[in-house]
């Protein structure tokens, strides 16, 4: 084995652990944390080719290299970023009194209240409660938390920090997870699965351990209580079904340093009429019969969509929507309508059918004729006046 080759297997161990294959995307991270490993795989490794783009290894017999953590110049970043953190600023979320605690409340709860770093990927369907809780969580625990909405854009800048010209100045500013970190606050990482491997820079963040800021010299180690939480609609494996699109595959290897993975469902039927009782109350309508037959109705669509029967489906969310939109009109059917027109025509018309179906007695609120013959008679007006003759 030549000195070189013992080098690489040496980083990989030391990156990766005991692995013992390596693919283009764990070659990619590695090159972004150790300047001297490639991207593109050495001549001698491409001829353990197992898969595509999928390379044999064995690094049992190397050692592994302590990461040496660079020296911190104070003179580099004097003037350039307030090392500080702002303790007039509060990241504590607000109680929700329409919150009710259910699923996997307690988990995460536990998680936060240890303050000990533990990094949890929580997936679910569209708005069933996912950061809600967290927020929640975080609110009741008085803990702070710092959100993140990730995008396709999202990048070492956008995390960590960046430059940033400030009165003809150019000053680093820095990002939300170095604001979590010196904090020893929650990071939210809210929809992660829309990331690009951009999101590879937060390697030695999900470890627990401090970040270098190259930029500007400056190494971060976390305070205490600092932990990461990210949300998703997928497992970050694609969406296999189109119905998350923009999801991407996330690398393994980042996937890996969450510790604990839990599935968000839909809430039960019980525990959805708690929340939409408290939904209501909070817009002072008394009306508890429709809030159940909204549930009752959702619980149908949702089985049926789990049978593959249809592609939609009705979250928690839009129930709340729909409960604010019936505030507003006061009619049942017109809140539904209006709040399923995102859907197409006929999937709109099943469900809407459906409801008839649950809620025999309901009936439109007919237009207000007196309404429609003044629009009607104020529109001739105006375009009579327009008229040349």
């Amino acid at each position: 084995m030549t000195k070189k080759q013992q080098d690489f297997l040496s980083a990989v161990k030391t990156h990766f652990g005991d692995i013992t294959t390596i693919n283009r995307a764990q070659l990619l991270e590695l090159s972004q944390v150790n300047a001297s490993i490639s991207k593109y795989p050495p001549k001698w490794l491409k001829a353990n080719l197992v898969a595509r783009g999928e390379y044999a290894l064995d690094v049992s017999s190397v050692p592994v290299v302590q990461e040496e953590r660079p020296e911190i110049s104070q003179e580099a970043v004097k003037g350039v970023v307030s090392t500080d953190v702002d303790t007039d600023i509060s990241f504590i979320p607000s109680t929700d009194g329409d919150y009710v605690a259910w699923g996997n409340h307690k988990t995460v709860e536990k998680v936060i209240k240890s303050k000990l770093f533990y990094p949890i990927f929580i997936t679910g369907l569209s708005g069933n409660g996912k950061t809600f809780m967290t927020e929640q969580v975080c609110a009741k625990l008085k803990r702070e938390m710092i959100r993140v909405n990730i995008t396709i854009e999202t990048d070492e800048d956008d995390l960590l920090g960046g430059f940033r010209l400030v009165d003809g100045e150019t000053v680093f500013h820095k990002g939300p997870v170095v604001d979590a970190m010196e904090r020893g606050a929650v990071l939210l990482l809210d929809e992660v699965d829309l990331a690009s491997n951009k999101i590879l820079c937060l390697q030695p963040v999900l470890e627990g351990k401090g970040v270098y800021l190259k930029k500007i010299n400056q190494w971060v180690t976390p305070a205490e209580g600092f932990t990461i939480i990210a949300t998703a609609n997928t497992k970050g494996k694609g969406s296999e079904s189109g119905a998350f699109i923009g999801t991407n595959i996330l690398n393994e290897a980042f996937l890996e340093r969450f510790a604990v993975t839990i599935e968000q469902e839909y809430p039960t039927t019980a525990t959805e009429k708690k929340i939409l009782g408290r939904v209501f109350n909070t817009l002072g309508i008394e009306d508890s019969e429709f809030a159940a037959k909204l549930v009752d109705w959702a619980d149908i669509i949702r089985r049926t969509y789990y049978d593959g029967g249809i592609d939609e489906v009705i979250s928690t969310r839009r129930l709340v929507h729909i409960s604010k939109a019936y505030s507003i009109f006061e009619d049942r059917l017109q809140a539904i309508d209006l709040c399923i027109n995102r859907f197409d025509e006929e999937t709109k018309e099943s469900f809407k059918d459906l409801y008839t179906k649950i809620d025999i007695d309901v009936e439109e609120v007919p237009e207000d004729p007196n309404f429609s013959t003044e629009i009607q008679s104020d529109n001739l007006e105006q375009t009579s006046g327009d008229m040349p003759f």
